[in-house]
């Protein structure tokens, strides 16, 4: 018997104009393989059906995610109809490992991407998977179909020592052992002995010469890569609630950092749908520094300050060319980011179309990010790194630059095609910048004439914020001024110190949202459903839940947390991933994944749960002296 996808690809090779209509798995079946420069997403079924070349934001070259089957994939698998009896990362590592059962054997697929290739002539990217058998001899198929970019370019092949694709500056080298007759585009079929593993490298070289590793000194780099995430794991503290939760979204964010400048994209994938068959998916293969900025704060608050150092490195040369101006999102290079446009043909994930890349955002003014940055580069100098002057220069412009503009409507964290409006959350992160660079100016070079401006404009934002973006009869701040609608993102309130977290506005603010915003217990709408100016509608905001857990126990209901982000625990995929928002109803993940905003959240809401159990604690030894 045959799998459907080799029933559907045998169909292909025959007559295209034959072949079924093709449907990806379900977003949470995918796993996650890095190297901290590009990523791929793999099926449950053993399918690599993305991964972009030679970087995050370049053309797909396994792109079936999104394309169909006319865009690439790469399979590795049993033949036989299997059943899946266990995935899961190696103990706190990138590995990862699926298995199934075949009746009298078990097919296991290894398989990690390297991302510690300095210092030694190896590829810039490498994924090795390896396919052993227990128990008896397993059949299985392998099957490596690479096309590029948006026409689904087949390569140019050639044979020698291993079998190279390659399109121009950009190739790709195969190696299999024990040596396999491999085709791309067709199926190779084989059977995988006990004690006797069949692997597979696939290297990328762009506008360089291929290396090329035999399968030995690749698993040998695998088991070198695991231990090195092991030992970046081990300096987490032990006293972080739910820490095995925590470490996996760490190494998520740490995999979806582009290593070479320190810049986090906010996911691998582009137009993955927010609302399947609607025309919400954008493409989140660029560095927002808004969401970089939460993810810095999370890695800071586990003692994690290199990717905090390395991403205001890389934040200084990207944003020289527009400060004070601070892009809302920047190419990984620190360029801007290209317009959007959509891919002609590509059907979409299930159906979702348009495919797009580009990010028409990125011209928009979104006030909130300079909270954002400026609030991460003071938690920095809270851990007692100080500022180098140039890094403090450019902080000082954003501070200015928010005390000028601080008045004009703005797009706002959640990035409305519509017209600008005076979103309070978006003034609340403008009194945050100037609040962050204030506390800053305590132990850097600051004039008087500039801090009393920064003083001046965060007295008046707050008085107008307490004035316009008040509703006193629901005892609430509100998502606009004079609007009556919420907004999650105010849940952020208890943590930036507009007010005291036990004050009676931040208390009604936080109860307001989840009860008016609920999308059925332990979710959240980020506003109000259809108040976007999109047709259509869209999935739970997952970030928003985790800054509910958050709020709650930043205002003393560490028990509600608790409970709260059990249940947020469990809606994430068996490999402990999320995406950026959920169906409430059927549980569905929906949008691009993994999305690094949602795993930052969770690290965020996890530090919160401990700072409020610690602070419990000390209450509670206060109240009961001995």
């Amino acid at each position: 018997m045959r799998t459907p996808r080799e029933a559907e690809a045998e169909m292909r090779e025959e007559s295209p104009a034959a072949a079924p209509h093709w449907e990806p798995s379900p977003i949470a079946d995918y796993g996650l393989l890095g190297d901290t420069r590009t990523a791929a997403l793999v099926s449950a079924d053993g399918a690599v059906d993305w991964l972009c070349a030679p970087a995050f934001d370049g053309e797909p070259v396994f792109g079936a995610l999104l394309g169909g089957p006319e865009a690439g994939t790469f399979l590795a698998g049993p033949v036989l109809p299997a059943q899946r009896v266990m995935r899961r990362y190696r103990h706190h590592s990138a590995t990862l490992e699926t298995a199934w059962s075949t009746g009298e054997g078990r097919l296991i697929l290894t398989e990690a991407m390297v991302a510690d290739v300095a210092g030694r002539l190896l590829p810039t990217t490498v994924l090795i998977r390896r396919l052993t058998a227990e128990g008896a001899p397993v059949p299985a198929v392998i099957y490596f179909d690479p096309r590029l970019g948006e026409r689904h370019r087949r390569p140019r092949v050639r044979r020698g020592r291993d079998m190279v694709c390659d399109w121009g500056p950009l190739a790709l080298s195969l190696h299999c052992s024990p040596e396999t007759d491999i085709e791309p585009g067709r199926r190779t079929y084989l059977t995988v002995e006990p004690g006797q593993p069949v692997t597979l490298v696939l290297s990328v070289a762009f506008g360089e010469p291929i290396i090329h590793l035999d399968p030995a000194t690749a698993w040998g780099l695998v088991e070198d890569d695991e231990a090195r995430w092991r030992d970046w794991t081990d300096d987490v503290d032990n006293d972080i609630p739910f820490r095995e939760a925590v470490l996996r979204s760490l190494l998520t964010l740490r995999l979806l950092t582009y290593s070479p400048c320190g810049a986090p994209v906010a996911a691998p994938t582009t137009s993955l749908p927010e609302y399947p068959g609607g025309i919400r998916n954008w493409d989140y293969r660029y560095a927002w520094p808004r969401d970089a900025s939460i993810g810095v704060g999370s890695f800071l608050g586990v003692g994690k300050s290199a990717e905090a150092l390395n991403f205001l490195g890389w934040l200084l040369h990207a944003s020289r060319l527009e400060r004070p101006r601070l892009p809302a999102l920047l190419t990984l290079a620190g360029g801007h980011v290209p317009a959007e446009r959509t891919l002609n043909g590509w059907p979409g994930y299930a159906g979702s179309a348009p495919v797009r890349t580009g990010n028409g955002a990125a011209h928009q003014h979104q006030l909130d990010g300079y909270g954002w940055v400026l609030d991460a580069a003071w938690v920095l100098v809270q851990g007692r790194h100080r500022l180098y002057s140039e890094t403090w220069r450019a902080m000082r412009g954003f501070a200015d630059f928010v005390a000028r503009r601080w008045q004009e409507p703005d797009a706002g964290i959640w990035e409305l095609r519509a017209d600008a409006a005076h979103h309070v959350h978006s003034k609340m992160m403008g009194w945050l910048a100037l609040d962050r660079a204030l506390r800053i100016g305590r132990t850097h070079r600051l004039g008087s004439r500039q801090r009393q401006r920064w003083q001046t404009a965060k007295e008046n934002i707050a008085a107008e914020i307490r004035a316009e973006g008040f509703d006193p009869a629901r005892n609430t701040f509100t998502r606009t001024y004079g609007s009556s609608d919420l907004d999650a993102a105010l849940l952020v309130l208890p943590v930036i110190g507009l007010e005291d977290a036990a004050s009676p506005r931040i208390r009604g603010t936080v109860d307001a949202v989840r009860e008016e915003l609920s999308a059925g217990f332990p979710f959240l709408y980020r506003y109000p459903p259809g108040r976007d100016g999109l047709p259509g509608t869209e999935g739970a905001f997952l970030p928003c839940s985790f800054w509910l857990v958050q709020a709650l126990a930043l205002t003393e209901r560490h028990d509600e947390a608790t409970e709260l982000f059990t249940a947020l625990l469990d809606r994430a995929t068996v490999l402990g991933l999320y995406s950026e928002e959920i169906d409430p109803a059927t549980g569905v993940l929906l949008g691009n994944f993994p999305q690094a905003l949602t795993h930052a959240a969770l690290v965020q809401a996890a530090l919160a749960l401990r700072t409020s159990r610690l602070e419990g604690g000390r209450k509670e030894h206060d109240d009961n002296p001995l």
